[in-house]
């Protein structure tokens, strides 16, 4: 009588067992788990019994060795700067360019600038006057939002292109939604929207004004999930409030990233059953009000909600000798979620 071959496992579970196992979890503690999470006991136990002997698993299990002592530097390196402030977001008025590049950019420090945005003809935009200044341009607009969870990195599949008086409407309507954003993947600041670009003042002696920017316009209720940017960005507050949470660029491994530049995280409502490490994370937090700006240094993990219609400027070229410092973006198989299963 033969006896039955175990049921195949599926990829899935075979990545995340070799994942998890590699990591240093218990064999009979991921075991209980993948059965838990609905795969097969017999295909598990076959699978582990040939992973124990693999070539490749002995090596990957050395990368993770690898892996897990630059996690505990990366630790260490939290420690120390949570003791030097690290857990608060400066704010600083009047602050030279020396010191802002040397104690925040150079430093990849976060702060809060006030007092820079008091000369911007932007600061007394109101839609209607928008609309005049503006009154044949067609825009690109992100829609369709809601409905889609994965919007934020599936992002080609809502462009919507609109009259801009139309937006503006929908914006005037007060409905709270995250369901149509105008986000800096486009040219409406260079093109449609260039009578605009005249009411905003970059700081001269920290960006330089060449290099231009991008407007953000959306209503009460959007939301950008928790991801990184390659680069530093000053974020510049003309209308309305937005809370922001930041996550120091150090800390990546707490933040279970997901496809290169996003998290898995929720940070509004982090579960910490499925995503446990993210509660030692930094989470340094912030309610940007208008004419503030908000250096977000580059690698750092940011999550952004708009607390009322809002509109904001971001500049990206900052007045440093050579090119502003940029970050590879990690290939989406090195964000792999490992809780998410």
């Amino acid at each position: 009588m033969t006896t039955a071959a175990a049921p195949a496992l599926l990829p899935a579970w075979r990545e995340w067992l070799v994942e998890n196992l590699a990591m240093g979890v218990a064999t009979d503690q991921a075991r209980a788990a993948a059965v838990a999470g609905g795969a097969d006991a017999d295909a598990v136990d076959a699978e582990l019994a040939a992973m124990s002997s693999h070539p490749y698993f002995a090596v990957c299990r050395r990368l993770a060795l690898r892996y897990d002592w630059m996690e505990s530097v990366l630790d260490t390196y939290r420690v120390l700067r949570d003791d030097d402030g690290g857990r608060e977001i400066d704010r600083r008025a009047d602050l030279t360019a020396a010191e802002f590049f040397g104690r925040y950019y150079y430093a990849n420090r976060p702060v809060v600038l006030d007092g820079l945005m008091a000369d911007w003809p932007a600061r007394h935009w109101t839609l209607d006057a928008m609309a005049r200044r503006c009154p044949d341009a067609v825009v690109e607009v992100m829609t369709g939002r809601e409905a889609n969870p994965e919007h934020a990195w599936q992002y080609d599949r809502h462009r919507t292109t609109m009259p801009f008086r139309d937006y503006l409407a929908m914006l005037g309507s007060g409905t709270r939604t995250n369901d149509y954003y105008m986000v800096p993947r486009n040219e409406n600041w260079n093109g449609a929207l260039r009578a605009l670009a005249g009411d905003v003042r970059p700081p001269g002696h920290l960006v330089d004004p060449a290099g231009g920017g991008h407007l953000l316009l959306g209503p009460a209720g959007t939301v950008t999930p928790l991801h990184v940017d390659n680069s530093t960005v000053l974020l510049c507050q003309v209308l309305g409030r937005k809370h922001v949470r930041l996550v120091p660029s150090y800390q990546r491994h707490l933040v279970y990233p997901r496809g290169g530049t996003f998290s898995s995280v929720d940070a509004a409502r982090p579960d910490l059953d499925r995503h446990p490490r993210y509660a030692e994370a930094t989470v340094l937090e912030t309610v940007l009000e208008p004419g503030q700006m908000l250096l977000v240094p580059v690698g750092w993990w940011h999550w952004v909600h708009a607390l009322d219609l809002s509109a904001t400027v971001t500049f990206h070229h900052f007045r440093v000798p050579g090119q502003n410092h940029r970050m590879a973006t990690p290939p989406a198989a090195l964000g792999a979620d490992r809780a998410d299963r």
